[in-house]
């Protein structure tokens, strides 16, 4: 969005970070402090993680651009001693500046842990001047004594710092806490350790990605969340291949072609992304018009996750984005903030498997995966249910939450005694491909049916007339639950949406849904809407979207990237009679 571009050698990187990590032990940071990283998607986001792998401190990075109550309660529960930051971070049409929102989650919060705030200036962000370091007076302690933290600029801080060696660690040792976002529930402490991260980022970039030292993988995701931590930070610098750091969007920042123009530019081998972005440029590049522009003859292989791949884009992309490229495949695979690297997907680096549509493909070495029903009994081949993993977990996974470990049990294992439960549903096939459905409480219950909200949502998808979707059971005295399809349509060249009345929409949706998921599967509704609300992470809302549904009280999200979307889709539901006391419950 700037349209500037680094490059970094691994020595000049190397440089950097040895240099910045000897800036944080003069400043007083040790082996096991924590430090908080949060900051836009610039190198010094990388380098201030490396520099804290360097030094055996742990890092926490925290999507830039969260709220101040959300920073506060990530800054009380890992109680870090520095505060890494930026003069601000980049939106489309929008700057957020980052330090006003430190300052007050810093007066929100309880703990008195951070000593010193670190901020690096940005071109088109006001310039910050921060006070000398103020020795001790009579009266007064001097900075160094004080409880408020001390603000320094990044340039001042590693102005004449001694490039650190690296700290020896035990593999055990704690690396850095993610806190998870995600649809459900409140934060919770990801902690990732460092020798069985590093083995199986390292082992899945040549196994699974089927990358190599010198090649380049394009991720588009963010360091704040668990893919940006794994696939732009970690895995590829591991292995030596390049990594490609990317402020913006799939679309708007400026086009919809401008994955492909990175594509094309630094000759990118693999391609990992979401599937709400490539929805997103879908519907605004149908035809792939914008993205044929380019030379994508370098491209071996386009990864999803994050959420379902539905058949609908999945086709899009093999059928229309790369109709020309049979050789690249569109891999769907699955994983989590608690596991770091792929549960299931298509090993790639040790036999292409047949890709089947909706599904993650088989289980990655190292995980035991079951899927049972409420009574904790497996289930037969095709039969949805709970997926877990068995225990022990792989290296690379999460080895407990940040100073909960009652949590922990009480979230992960408590509920299927020797597994590890993912909160996740969906079935295995005859072959034993995994199909995961969605989260474990997005199941429908219809006159006794429990119905798969993923499984209604591909049905849905696959409509020529739509871009994306949201399927929702609305409360009903009768049948328990009906289900509502919530549909933003495709658009044509000229950004206006396909030609179909809402009628035909309706009849042609329901007959797609009897005839993909059976009688049982009555389609109740389905509401057009511009947009569908989305974590920033590209996750849609479905848990606040029932609850709004449900006439529950509900909360703005910390995590959603546009809440007006939110808004307006409740403001739809009540005229449309489908939440009763949602006018009433909004924050």
């Amino acid at each position: 969005m700037t349209g500037a571009t680094r490059i970094y050698t691994y020595a000049e990187l190397l440089a950097e970070v040895a240099t910045f990590a000897g800036a944080m032990l003069r400043l007083g940071v040790r082996t096991g402090d924590r430090v908080i990283i949060y900051m836009p998607m610039i190198p010094e986001a990388v380098i201030a993680m490396l520099a804290c792998a360097r030094i055996g401190a742990v890092h926490s990075v925290v999507f830039g651009g969260f709220a101040a109550p959300e920073l506060a309660a990530r800054i009380d529960d890992a109680e870090p001693v520095l505060i890494v930051t930026a003069a601000g971070g980049l939106e489309p049409n929008k700057r957020i500046e980052y330090p006003p929102i430190v300052l007050d989650a810093l007066d929100l919060a309880e703990t008195v842990a951070p000593r010193h705030v670190v901020v690096k200036q940005r071109s088109g962000f006001p310039a910050l001047r921060f006070a000398a370091p103020q020795p001790a007076t009579q009266h007064l302690p001097g900075s160094s004594e004080s409880i408020a933290a001390q603000w320094l600029d990044w340039e001042d801080m590693v102005l004449d710092a001694e490039p650190a060696d690296p700290v020896p660690v035990a593999a055990t040792d704690p690396l850095y806490i993610l806190y998870t976002s995600g649809t459900t529930g409140s934060p919770k402490g990801v902690v990732r350790d460092n020798g069985g991260h590093a083995v199986a980022l390292a082992w899945s970039m040549r196994y699974i990605y089927d990358m190599a030292p010198g090649q380049v993988m394009l991720t588009t995701s963010d360091i704040g969340w668990v893919v940006g931590h794994s696939y732009i930070v970690y895995a590829p610098l591991l292995i030596g291949a390049t990594t490609v750091l990317y402020e913006g969007k799939p679309i708007g920042t400026p086009d919809a072609a401008t994955y492909w123009r990175l594509v094309e530019q630094y000759r990118v081998h693999v391609m990992f992304t979401a599937p709400t972005a490539l929805r997103a440029i879908r519907r605004a590049d149908p035809d792939a018009t914008a993205a044929h522009r380019h030379d994508l003859s370098t491209l071996r292989a386009l990864f999803c996750a994050g959420e379902r791949l539905d058949p609908a884009t999945l086709e899009w992309a093999r059928d229309v984005l790369l109709a020309d490229r049979p050789d690249c495949p569109v891999v769907d695979h699955w994983w989590q903030t608690e596991t770091g690297w792929p549960i299931c997907a298509d090993p790639l680096g040790l036999q292409e498997l047949p890709i089947k549509t909706g599904s993650a493909s088989l289980p990655v070495p190292g995980y035991r995966l079951r899927v049972l029903d409420y009574e904790g009994d497996a289930v037969a081949p095709g039969t949805e249910g709970n997926i877990v993993i068995g225990l022990p977990l792989p290296p690379g996974t999460l080895t407990g939450l940040w100073g909960d470990d009652e949590r922990f049990a009480r979230s992960y294992l408590s509920a299927f005694p020797g597994h590890f439960l993912t909160g996740d549903s969906g079935y295995f096939d005859e072959d034993g491909y995994l199909y995961v459905l969605g989260r474990s409480d997005d199941v429908i219950n219809m006159a006794g049916h429990r119905l798969s909200a993923g499984s209604i949502e591909a049905a849905v998808a696959g409509h020529s007339a739509v871009a994306e979707c949201a399927v929702i059971g609305v409360p009903d005295e009768l049948k328990g639950q009906l289900p509502i399809a919530y549909v933003v349509l495709k658009t044509d060249s000229a950004g206006e949406p396909v030609p179909i009345t809402l009628e035909q929409l309706r009849a042609e949706l329901t007959e797609r849904v009897r005839a993909q998921i059976g009688a049982i599967a009555t389609l109740h509704d389905a509401v057009v809407v511009q947009a569908l609300p989305k974590t920033r992470s590209g996750k849609i809302l479905r848990k606040t979207m029932r609850q709004i549904m449900a006439g529950e009280s509900w909360e703005m999200p910390a995590t959603i990237e546009d809440p007006t979307v939110l808004v307006a889709i409740a403001d739809q539901m009540i005229v449309g009679g489908h939440a009763e006391r949602a006018a009433a419950d909004r924050p």
